[in-house]
Parts: structure tokens; sequence; C-alpha cells
């Protein structure tokens, strides 16, 4: 009679073992503008796991209002400590993105992550969050390189000389901007890369 209740597994990528898992403890969240996921942990490595999107957990509760972004956002004063790292990330990299911010904070690293539905107009002001964070990780991909916001990032925080760490999470060209930069390949040996990651931010 109880599995006749029990909810369906709930399946999500794993940047530590590159595979596809089902989740272990999940747990209902939602994103700061209110969009529903899904948190919990690998069978496998026992690293957090993240997915977009409703399912049955989220049944019965309703998602809290969304974080105000844009021109008042904007105006708002944040107050971060002096060495928070801002992640970085396109939309469509998402799931990875709070993966590995995820795991930085269980490593002690305070960390801001940019919402990936914040289209910032830069021109018409920089969110108090660049000017506030000390480093940046960069959610290297593909789908990084065509982001708008994601490149004006980059640039805002090449312009005032502070320092950007690539985690890559899948294989891209690395733009003359961030020719520099540490790279660090998540797909291959994610603990070791992690590691090496948190390391060079603790710099």
């Amino acid at each position: 009679m109880d599995d006749f209740f029990a909810l369906d597994p709930i399946e999500a990528y794993c940047v530590r073992c590159r595979t596809t898992v089902e989740v272990e403890n999940p747990q209902a969240v939602w994103t700061r503008k209110g969009q529903a996921a899904t948190r919990g942990e690998c069978p496998l490595c026992g690293g957090v796991v993240f997915r977009i999107g409703r399912s049955e957990l989220h049944a019965g509760h309703d998602a809290p209002a969304p974080v105000q972004v844009g021109e008042a956002a904007s105006r708002a004063r944040v107050k971060l400590a002096r060495d928070t790292v801002y992640v970085n990330f396109a939309p469509d990299d998402e799931a990875a993105a709070r993966q590995i911010a995820a795991d930085l904070e269980r490593s002690g690293l305070a960390v801001w992550l940019h919402e990936a539905d914040n289209r910032t107009e830069w021109a018409a002001g920089v969110h108090p969050a660049l000017k506030e964070c000390a480093r940046m990780v960069l959610i290297h991909s593909p789908a990084a390189h065509v982001e708008v916001s994601v490149r004006q990032a980059c640039e805002f925080f090449r312009s005032h000389k502070k320092p950007i760490v690539l985690a890559e999470v899948a294989a891209a060209s690395v733009p003359a901007l961030l020719g520099r930069s540490p790279r660090f390949v998540m797909t291959e040996q994610y603990k070791v890369a992690l590691r090496h990651l948190v390391d060079t931010l603790s710099q």
C-alpha cells in the first residue's frame, strides 16, 4: 500500500559523476526569482545535485514571491562579505552552477549566485553584487559565450582588475578576454577540480 503512494523518482545530472542519477533526500526549493526546483544528494558521490522545474514535492506548496530585479534592485544596497565569490552563468548551465555553488559553500566560501533570468541592463546600472564581490567563478561552456549578461559581467570584473576563475562544465574555447584566467575542467575528476578551484579562490 505504501508503494502506491510513493513519489516518482526524481532524476538530476551530477556534475561530479558525469551521469544522471536518482536524487536522494530530494527537497522542494525555489530560486530567488520564485522558480521551482529540486535539490538533493547524489547516491554515488554524496554531492549536491540540483534540478530546475516542478515535481510532486511541490504539490500543495505555493512559490514565494519573486525577488524584484531591474532598476529598483540595482539601486538596492547589497551587503556582502569582502571575499564573496560571484558565480556567473548562462541559463542553460543553471543546474550545474547551483551544484558547484553549493559545493563551494560547503567548502566554506561565501557565494553570490547570479540569477539566470536576471537580464540587468548593465548600461543603466551595474548590479551591486558585481561591485561588492571580490572574485568571480564563470561557469564556462558554449552557452556562456553567447550570453550577453555573462560577457558584460566578465568585462566589468576585468575593467576593475578583479580575478575571474573558469569552471568548465562543457568544452568551449576560451575567449581572449579570459585567456589568462585559471581554468578547471569540472567534467573530469570533479572532486580534484573542485579542490583546486577552492584553493585558487582562497588565495
